[in-house]
């Protein structure tokens, strides 16, 4: 059942994410509010070293108030493909670079609220000879 949006108001344009709320009408005729997360999309890498190892990131989480343990991750820039973003987000989050990327999933995060997508990478990292064979 698709819900008739009767009117949007923006309640706040940020760098993240915009909000706004939406007037609906139900498939029973009555009108209702959403409040929506407006999102340009982001990237979770999965950032492969050697055979079977996962490079991880500490992260601190204000909205949590703290520090996990993750896949490097990120938003995309508007108009940046996954791609791009994935190897951008990768080198800023662990300074390694990836030679190549293959998309595993696209999912929507809380889509009761939110329109971001988050689109799931595989990533095989380049090492240095001396970090790969074990001479340093």
């Amino acid at each position: 059942m698709k819900e008739k949006t009767l009117n949007s108001k923006l309640i706040y344009k940020g760098k993240i994410l915009n909000l706004r709320v939406d007037t609906i009408i139900l498939s029973n005729g009555r009108k209702a509010k959403r409040e929506i997360i407006e999102h340009s999309g982001s990237v979770a890498i999965l950032p492969l070293i050697g055979k079977n190892k996962f490079l991880l990131v500490k992260q601190y989480r204000k909205a949590i108030e703290k520090t996990l343990l993750e896949i490097p991750a990120g938003k995309m820039e508007i108009g940046e493909n996954i791609k791009r973003c994935a190897q951008r987000e990768l080198t800023e989050e662990t300074g390694y670079k990836a030679g190549n990327f293959e998309k595993l999933a696209s999912v929507y995060l809380a889509p009761g609220y939110s329109s971001e997508i988050i689109h799931v990478i595989l990533a095989a990292i380049f090492l240095p000879v001396c970090f790969a064979t074990g001479i340093i």
